[in-house]
């Protein structure tokens, strides 16, 4: 069996134009289809999962610009019968419970119809170890200095699990365009994370691409949390049971457990387990208690005791009375807090400790967009 050329060090992280893709023909149900994948050593890593009745294509902000390159160049394609692919070692499992992750299955709808049957017999020749016949170079001309421009126009592409692989199927080449554009303005650098839609939010959602600053990270912690609920000797069997032992296993592994404020407990909200801990000492037994007295004066308690962490605890206090979370306060609700919380100092306490500092915001624009790119070259 043909070993696969590994890509040069400097050329793996490269996923703008020019990327160098495999190139395979399959018969699958049939008929001869082009099936394009990564090359072995590109780093770009991606997840998936189902949550809220939507598929989820997971990945960091490199991994993002390049499924914004795959889409962009694909939106040129003419070739019918054309699948590009994301399979092992490119997949992770989640970041969340470290589930296993689906192969991802892009799919020109104007020019290829991928059938069921298609689908589960490349599964079965899954993870594809012969030899490439060939390279494509990858066009994206006009992405670089695209504009994300959101505008009304007719969604009929889908998202959706067929024979094991997530399949993402946009329905025109304007549409996919779109996608491309969405993905590539996403930006992690406020929140932390960022999603967007890869169909008409207007209606029934199907598919969503989410990326997270730290993604590799939580994958890490998720893999050690699972590990950790999987060796206990009370360890269940079933999914829907262990993932939220898993969640809060992370959740203590990242020290952040007892931003948990409130959880849904005995048929009503009660203050989080962890929190509890901290809380208590500062004469906050029930989530009405924190209500009432509301988070800066609970958090000046926490402060006099001795008991109290970075001021994430104080936003994620004040979030969870007004229903949100903490990650996304605004600046300025923060900047209230602070004041608030200045506004009466505390004898013996010489400053709060803040959280770990913001990302600057990005600045810069992009330009009109450039809907002429060529078509994508296959040799």
């Amino acid at each position: 069996m043909s070993t696969l050329k590994q890509q040069r060090p400097r050329s793996a992280r490269i996923v703008g134009d020019g990327l160098k893709l495999h190139r395979r023909s399959l018969r699958l149900d049939g008929r001869v289809h082009t099936v394009i994948s990564l090359r072995p050593g590109t780093t770009a890593r991606f997840s998936t999962n189902y949550f809220h009745d939507t598929w989820h294509l997971l990945s960091d902000d490199h991994g993002s610009r390049l499924l914004a390159t795959l889409l962009w160049g694909l939106s040129y394609q003419a070739r019918p019968a054309t699948v590009l692919l994301i399979d092992r070692p490119f997949l992770t499992p989640t970041p969340f419970e470290a589930d296993p992750a689906d192969p991802i299955l892009l799919v020109p709808g104007w020019c290829t119809r991928l059938t069921p049957r298609a689908v589960r017999e490349l599964m079965r020749r899954l993870p594809l170890r012969t030899a490439p016949e060939g390279t494509v170079r990858w066009r994206a001309h006009g992405l670089a200095t695209a504009a994300y421009s959101p505008r009304w126009a007719p969604r009929r592409g889908r998202t959706d699990r067929v024979k094991g692989a997530i399949v993402v199927t946009p329905a025109t080449p304007d549409e996919c365009r779109d996608w491309a554009l969405y993905i590539a303005a996403m930006d992690t650098g406020a929140h932390g994370t960022d999603y967007t839609y890869l169909d008409d939010h207007h209606r029934w959602v199907t598919g969503e691409v989410q990326t997270f600053r730290r993604f590799h990270h939580m994958v890490g912690t998720a893999g050690q949390a699972r590990r950790t609920v999987l060796r206990r000797a009370d360890a269940g069997t079933d999914p829907s049971a262990l993932r939220p032992e898993i969640w809060e296993a992370a959740d203590i592994l990242r020290g952040t457990a007892h931003l948990k404020i409130v959880e849904w407990r005995d048929r009503r909200w009660q203050v989080g387990r962890h929190a509890a801990a901290m809380l208590t000492r500062a004469g906050v037994h029930e989530f009405e208690d924190l209500r009432r007295i509301g988070a800066v004066e609970a958090y000046r308690r926490m402060l006099t005791t001795g008991c109290a962490p970075d001021t994430r605890m104080l936003w994620a206090m004040d979030c969870a009375i007004s229903g949100g979370t903490y990650r996304h306060l605004t600046t300025a609700r923060k900047q209230e807090l602070t004041t608030a919380l200045h506004r009466h100092p505390i004898p013996g306490i010489a400053g709060v400790r803040s959280g770990r500092r913001a990302r600057p915001p990005r600045t810069g624009g992009r330009t009109v967009a450039d809907r002429r790119g060529p078509a994508t070259v296959l040799r």
